[in-house]
């Protein structure tokens, strides 16, 4: 074979191969519809409510993960599906063709970030975490004390910090009505609101999941037979909504008349002192087997329960030997 010959093949075969790209890249559906983005990095991109498939693509152009907005709605068109695309805030992957972002537009999930609210979290807290995040907007208002299930809520990016609120308070109603319908005979509470406010009063008193049904057990024991509940909680609440005290309690503030200090009144509270778990709110429906009356610290983060007020004093007695030990009295 001479070697213009052999050059003339080499220029043939390299058209037809140029030509087979250049069909695979224009006219075949497998081409540029399903060809490497533009984009070498992931990108975000924010698709509002009600958005049409071309203000769409004009986002996905001005953010750099496609080349054109016609050639994408061109291609849409030909070769995608026809299924409505969502609203939210989508992460685009690094080189995503023009395929694989129109599905992830119509079947994909947004972009989900999370604000969590801590069990026995007042509501001050849940107002404060709410406004702290960034990425929410809009005013929110202090929820009423009680409202807020505490939970882990996704939120997208712009969301109003109102409908986060709403979607929490929502579940609290949910999670109450849904426990109610489980009630034991046994519970002392009459009524989901008491049952809340018990529930915030438990929530508070003990740190350890295992314990909520007896201290629910004590304090249903003593609404029975109308002892006062003396919950410290309870007596702090009117003094910090909730937040931490951050020293003892005072004679004078146990001695307060007012509507939420059980030292100073038999009954409940005239209302929750804190957005209660669905433990706790399970415990007061269903509270232990127990005829115990009193609890004290036992210095491990758990409590030691007595029935008579005997066995009590002995208990306290030992706690603060033990504290004294430790050099803390």
């Amino acid at each position: 074979m001479t070697r213009r010959r052999r050059r003339t093949i080499g220029l043939i075969g390299a058209a037809v191969a140029i030509g087979a790209a250049l069909f695979l890249l224009f006219v075949s559906p497998g081409g540029r519809w399903e060809a490497a983005g533009p984009s070498p990095t992931p990108l975000t991109v924010t698709i509002p409510d009600g958005a049409t498939l071309a203000a769409a693509a004009r986002a996905l152009e001005k953010a750099g993960a496609i080349p054109s907005t016609t050639r994408f709605l061109s291609d849409a068109r030909k070769y995608g599906s026809d299924a409505p695309i969502r609203a939210g805030e989508f992460e685009i992957p690094a080189r995503a063709s023009e395929k694989d972002i129109l599905t992830l537009l119509q079947e994909g999930r947004a972009v989900q970030r999370l604000v969590v609210i801590p069990e026995g979290f007042p509501s001050v807290r849940v107002a404060e975490r709410l406004r702290a995040e960034p990425l929410l907007t809009g005013e929110v208002a202090v929820p009423a004390e009680g409202s807020v299930l505490p939970d882990g809520y996704s939120f997208e990016k712009g969301e109003p910090r109102a409908a986060v609120l709403a979607r929490m308070q929502a579940a609290m109603t949910k999670a109450l009505d849904a426990a109610w319908a489980q009630r034991k005979p046994t519970t002392a509470v009459t009524s989901k609101r008491d049952a809340l406010i018990l529930a915030s009063i438990v929530e508070k008193e003990t740190a350890k999941a295992s314990e909520r049904p007896a201290v629910a057990a004590v304090y249903s024991n003593r609404l029975r037979t109308g002892m006062r509940l003396q919950a410290d909680p309870t007596t702090i609440y009117p003094i910090t909504k909730g937040l931490p005290l951050g020293r003892r309690i005072r004679r004078s503030e146990l001695d307060a008349v007012n509507d939420y200090n059980t030292y100073a009144m038999a009954g409940l509270p005239k209302g929750p002192i804190a957005n209660p778990s669905r433990q706790a709110i399970a415990a007061v429906l269903d509270p232990a087997q127990s005829n115990a009356l009193y609890f004290v610290a036992d210095g491990t983060g758990g409590h030691v329960f007595a029935a008579t007020l005997a066995e009590h004093n002995a208990n306290v007695q030992r706690f603060y030997a033990l504290r004294r030990a430790r050099g803390e009295m």
